[in-house]
């Protein structure tokens, strides 16, 4: 990581109250000590409890004993490549919707789309702007908390998904997607029949970091098609309109009823 960093703002703490919430708890896994140091103080200011690791190995040891609420993973480390703990991490029921922000100071878009298949929710190039790592931290926290009950079950087919449990189900049998392809199903579900374009996609889903001049969204929709299809490369849940967007389709399962 580059040790050249803007002067940090401020962090806006959050309110107090006699009974105030616990701190959510945040892994930052980066072998630069002065930066991750300073991020850190700048993230506690804002009221998250920072563990800080200078390797895959202190990191790991940090995971396997301790729950956190969200991992930030720096790709290039000493001991390893970031990408390698992603795949460990999403290979394991108990860390595989851990929310995950990775940071890379490579310039290649095949690391971070490969970083994206491989089960990250989020990646931030570097140099970066501490108040917009921030910002997307939280984003990750908000999409990945317990959301009200709700009875709403969109079915197509032999596909469920089920809005209040968070939950995509085919053949009765849940379908292994990070919270972040959850909600770019959830859009496209919700708009059966409807073309949209990824411009549509990215206002529908406020608050997440996709970006219109990378293939965040083919990469989500291939690893969504991954899951969901019966064959991901003859799709026949969600289809790409070449030159507009994708769809959604009505009718998935002609044999099944719906």
């Amino acid at each position: 990581m580059s040790s050249s960093l803007p002067t940090l703002p401020a962090a806006t703490a959050p309110a107090t109250s006699a009974q105030a919430a616990p701190a959510s708890r945040l892994l930052l896994i980066d072998d630069d000590a002065r930066l991750a140091s300073m991020v850190g103080d700048y993230l506690g200011q804002a009221g998250f409890a920072v563990e800080v690791a200078g390797s895959l190995t202190a990191g790991r040891a940090l995971l396997a004993g301790d729950a956190f609420d969200a991992l930030v993973l720096d790709l290039m480390l000493p001991d390893g490549d970031g990408l390698d703990l992603c795949r460990e991490l999403r290979g394991q029921a108990r860390t595989r919707h851990l929310p995950l922000l990775m940071l890379t100071a490579r310039g290649e878009p095949m690391d971070r789309i490969l970083g994206l298949e491989l089960g990250a929710d989020d990646y931030l190039p570097k140099p970066f702007e501490p108040r917009e790592l921030l910002a997307r931290i939280k984003a990750l926290l908000r999409r990945a908390a317990p959301q009200p009950a709700a009875d709403d079950v969109l079915r197509f087919g032999r596909l469920e998904i089920d809005l209040g449990a968070r939950l995509a189900r085919l053949n009765g049998t849940a379908c292994d997607l990070t919270g972040h392809q959850f909600d770019l199903l959830v859009v496209l579900a919700q708009s059966p029949g409807r073309v949209l374009s990824r411009d549509q996609i990215m206002d529908s889903l406020k608050g997440h970091p996709l970006e219109a001049f990378d293939r965040s969204i083919d990469v989500h929709i291939s690893r969504i098609r991954a899951v969901i299809e019966d064959d991901a490369k003859l799709p026949r849940r969600v289809l790409t309109v070449r030159g507009a967007g994708y769809i959604f389709a009505r009718k998935q399962d002609a044999e099944a009823a719906c």
